[in-house]
């Protein structure tokens, strides 16, 4: 079923704390809803249908839709890591088309910072995956999993450490704007280059930030979004897409965004060319240069130079990226960056960025999630919106 025209995000809310010790992840979760709820201009009352992933506490949706006194006739667990939440954005429009329900909530909460998580830390995916056994004696941890992508890329296309190094400038451009962003001073490539290697050839400043948080949007039926005074972000395409370990016949250089992006495009009815502003996820540096060739904004192989090239920049690049300053620098809480992803598109469509970033006349964005590793299993969702 096709989401194009069908919903529209009416409310987003990005929670302004970064380290949350005094708070539990339930509510979190409860105040980012809240905000969302204020920024939408509607009311507890009004929500019908629930969204929320494996950072969600207790029984998931059974137990935050208690724990917030929700009255709701859908609900939507799906758990695709950081990619989470645009499958939700884009399920929630399914929904209400076949009129499973009128409003939709989709939150997002954690304190991975509060707990002492890091990407240098082994990842719990659970005992029974059926993969755990071949990769386990490997050491494999999230920092060397992404370092491998990068060191296949170097090496299958002449992708080099400084170039890499042009995504984090960028993103730092960005934050030094966001009075919330946990890095807001500007860096160079040379500062970038002369972090720690955490795991080559990934230096510290090519991976992201590690922050307690959250984040909440709202979609609603177009006629309900018409009703409210606030700028309308119309849903145009989605696009979702599994990518595996095929049984050792894979690609490292090539993400799940190659698919769930095409997908994207072709039900909004656009192209990458007639995108304004991009979205993208960047749990690192090369998350970036990946999936912006995979998305077709530049050729494969040829994401250093695009990004090298300063085209990631607000007011000077060809595709202003993250001008919240992203993973990179603002934050990434739950260790799950998708939803910041949804929130800054949003305000860029409604001209609510900073004016420092806010992109001249922003008509058409895209949102760009990844959940699980880019050199192991993921899962890759793209989002298309519309100002309308």
């Amino acid at each position: 079923m096709s989401i194009k025209g069908k919903a529209c995000i009416v409310g987003a809310y990005e929670h302004p704390t970064r380290k949350a010790p005094d708070k539990s992840v339930a509510q979190l979760h409860a105040e980012v809803a809240k905000g969302a709820l204020e920024d939408a201009g509607l009311t507890r009352g009004d929500i019908d249908g629930y969204f929320c992933a494996g950072d969600a506490p207790g029984l998931g949706p059974m137990s935050m839709i208690d724990y917030m006194g929700l009255k709701v006739r859908h609900v939507d667990s799906t758990d695709t890591g950081g990619s989470s939440y645009l499958i939700h954005v884009a399920h929630a429009a399914e929904a209400i088309a076949l009129g499973k329900c009128n409003v939709a909530l989709v939150t997002l909460a954690g304190r991975p910072r509060s707990e002492g998580s890091s990407g240098t830390q082994p990842r719990s995916w659970g005992a029974n995956l059926p993969d755990a056994p071949f990769e386990a004696p490997y050491g494999i941890v999230t920092a060397n999993s992404y370092a491998m992508v990068a060191a296949r890329h170097m090496h299958e296309y002449g992708t080099t450490s400084e170039q890499l190094a042009w995504v984090k400038v960028a993103a730092s451009h960005h934050a030094q704007h966001n009075p919330h962003a946990m890095l807001r001073e500007v860096v160079t490539v040379k500062e970038v280059l002369d972090s720690p290697v955490i795991a080559d050839p990934l230096h510290r400043m090519d991976c992201c930030v590690v922050s307690d948080g959250g984040g909440a949007v709202i979609v609603a039926r177009t006629e309900i979004a018409k009703s409210l005074k606030r700028p309308v972000v119309k849903l145009l395409g989605a696009g979702e897409a599994p990518k595996g370990q095929a049984g050792g016949k894979l690609s490292l250089t090539t993400s799940g965004a190659a698919w769930s992006g095409a997908a994207a495009f072709e039900e909004a009815g656009v192209k990458p060319a007639d995108i304004q502003y991009a979205s993208i996820y960047d749990s690192f540096t090369i998350t970036v240069v990946v999936q912006i060739e995979d998305l077709g904004f530049c050729k494969k192989g040829e994401g250093g130079k695009f990004v090298a090239d300063g085209n990631l920049i607000s007011g000077t690049g060809k595709l202003p990226f993250n001008t919240d300053g992203g993973g990179l620098c603002n934050n990434h809480p739950a260790n799950r960056g998708g939803m910041t992803k949804i929130i800054e598109a949003v305000r860029q469509l409604r001209g609510e960025a900073h004016p420092q970033v806010q992109v001249k006349n922003c008509g058409l964005a895209l949102a760009q999630g990844t959940g699980g590793q880019l050199g192991a299993r993921h899962t890759s969702a793209t989002l298309i919106m519309e100002r309308a």
